[in-house]
C-alpha cells in the first residue's frame, strides 16, 4: 500500500516518505514531519562563513539543525524563516554528545492542507502537567492563610488578581526553566510553598531572632519575586520573547516598580515592610551576573533566593532527565540548562527497589 508523503509525492511504506512524529523517530529514521522552529542562532565558522543554528520542535522534543552557508536552504533561512514558523520537514534523526539533530532534506512552510495529514498547532505548545486553575486559587489560599499583615495581604492579591491572566498563561522564561504555558503559575507556586516550610522551619530554629524572620513577608516575596516578568516578557507560540522593557530593564527592577505603582494605592503599608519586600525583589538572583544588583541582605530574601534557586534548578535537572533517549545511555546528553551530562545509571540498576 502507497502512502502520500507531506511533499506529495507517493511513497512506500517503509519510505522515508512517511509522516511520524518528531519525538517518535530513533536515530537513523529518516521521515516527514511537523516542526515548529524555536529559535534561529546566526553564528560563523573558524574561517568566518556564516552559519545558522536552527531549533526544531515538537510536543515532546527539541532538536537541532545546522543551514551551512553552501546549503540550499541557507537564503531561505536568512531572509524568511522566523521563530514561531510551522514548517513540513523531510529528515533524518540522529544522537549525538550535542543532543539531538536532524539532517534536513526538504522543508517547506505549513499550509492548510497540511491539517489533513494531522496537522494542529495546538499540539505544540507545551504546558505544565499541572491544573492552572487550582494551581491560582492554591497561590490565593497561602497567602490568605499566611499573611497577617493586612495591607500587605492585599497588596498581593490585589496584583494578582489584575495580572490574573498573564500569571496563570504565561512562561516562567524564554529558555532554561519553566519555559511551557503556565511554567510561571507552576514555579511560583512551588517557590512560594518551599519559602513557607523554609520560614516555618527558621522561625522555630532561630525564635529569638531580632527582629524575628518575617513569615509575612518571606510569602510576600516568594508570590512577588518574579512579577516583573509580565512585562519582561511576551508569550508566543514557540516560548517566549523579551519585550523591549525586559532586554532594557529587566524583570528584578521591572518587579521592583510594579510593586511600588501598587504600594501607592495601599492604605496603611507600613515603609519599611515595603522596603523590605523590595529588597527580596532585587536580590532574589543574589548575584550581580545571574541580574540582582546586591545580594540577599535579610533573612527572607535569603529564604527566598534559595527557594527560587532550587526550584529553577531541579526543573531543569528534572527535564534533562525526563527528556526521550532511544538508548540505555548511562549519562544524558550536556545539552541543557544545567551544562552537564545527568547521570542516569545502568538500566536494570536504576530501576531497581
Amino acid at each position: 500500500m502507497a502512502k502520500r508523503s507531506l511533499f506529495g509525492d507517493s511513497q512506500d511504506d517503509n519510505s522515508a516518505g512517511e509522516i511520524r512524529p518528531l519525538s517518535e523517530l530513533a536515530p537513523g529514521d529518516q521521515a516527514d514531519c511537523f516542526a515548529l522552529l524555536s529559535e534561529k542562532q546566526r553564528a560563523e565558522t573558524r574561517d568566518g562563513k556564516p552559519y545558522y543554528r536552527c531549533q526544531f520542535r515538537d510536543l515532546n522534543r527539541r532538536v537541532s539543525s545546522m543551514i551551512w552557508n553552501d546549503s540550499s536552504w541557507f537564503e531561505v533561512c536568512e531572509e524568511q524563516w522566523q521563530p514561531g514558523d510551522y514548517f513540513r520537514i523531510r529528515c533524518r534523526y540522529q544522537e549525538n554528545r550535542y543532543g539531538p539533530q536532524i539532517d534536513i532534506m526538504q522543508i517547506r512552510p505549513v499550509n492548510d492542507e497540511d491539517r489533513e495529514h494531522g496537522f494542529e498547532p495546538g499540539d505544540f505548545l507545551p504546558q505544565s502537567r499541572f491544573d492552572t486553575a487550582g494551581m491560582y486559587d492554591e497561590l490565593c489560599s497561602i497567602v490568605r492563610d499566611n499573611i497577617n499583615d493586612e495591607p500587605l495581604r492585599q497588596l498581593v492579591l490585589t496584583i494578582l488578581d489584575d495580572n490574573r491572566e498573564q500569571v496563570c498563561e504565561f512562561p516562567a522564561a524564554s529558555r532554561n526553566h519553566h519555559a511551557y504555558r503556565s511554567g510561571f503559575l507552576e514555579h511560583v507556586l512551588s517557590v512560594t510553598k518551599t519559602a513557607l516550610y523554609l520560614a516555618d522551619k527558621y522561625r522555630e530554629y532561630y525564635a529569638t531572632l531580632d527582629p524575628p524572620l518575617s513569615k509575612d513577608l518571606t510569602i510576600a516575596g516568594a508570590v512577588l519575586h518574579d512579577i516583573g516578568k509580565m512585562q519582561e516578557l511576551s508569550a508566543q507560540p514557540h516560548g517566549a520573547d523579551y519585550t523591549a522593557s525586559g532586554r532594557l530593564i529587566g524583570h528584578i527592577l521591572l518587579g521592583r516598580d510594579i510593586v511600588r505603582d501598587y504600594a501607592r494605592d495601599v492604605e496603611g503599608l507600613d515603609p519599611e515592610v515595603q522596603l523590605r519586600l523590595e529588597h527580596i525583589i532585587v536580590s532574589h538572583q543574589n548575584l550581580p551576573e545571574w541580574g540582582s544588583p546586591i545580594a540577599p541582605h535579610t533573612p527572607e530574601a535569603l529564604l527566598v533566593h534559595y527557594a527560587d534557586d532550587i526550584d529553577a534548578k531541579f526543573q531543569m535537572m528534572a527535564f534533562a532527565l525526563g527528556e526521550s533517549m532511544t538508548d540505555d545511555a548511562e549519562f544524558t546528553s550536556r545539552n541543557n540548562p544545567l551544562r552537564r551530562s545527568i547521570f542516569r545509571g545502568r538500566g536494570e540498576t536504576a530501576s531497581a527497589e
